[in-house]
């Protein structure tokens, strides 16, 4: 439901935090694809994630550890 609240209005950038953490793995892709067609159809999405296989998807990775940006 929050997702759907965050998209309803279109905004230019969606702050997203850990939007697939506990949904199970397909409802998990079904959130990710929704992320990247609003991407695609020009939003800006920065999200937060602990799920490499979602984080794969997006178009700049950057990863911390220990409070520090690693990569």
């Amino acid at each position: 439901m929050a997702i759907a609240r965050a998209i309803s209005k279109k905004p230019q950038l969606i702050l997203a935090d850990e939007p697939t953490g506990n949904l199970d793995s397909q409802q998990s892709l079904n959130i990710g694809k929704l992320l990247a067609d609003l991407n695609a159809e020009g939003q800006t999405i920065i999200m937060v994630t602990h799920d490499a296989e979602i984080a794969a998807n997006a178009q700049r990775v950057i990863k911390m550890r220990d409070g520090q940006i690693t990569a």
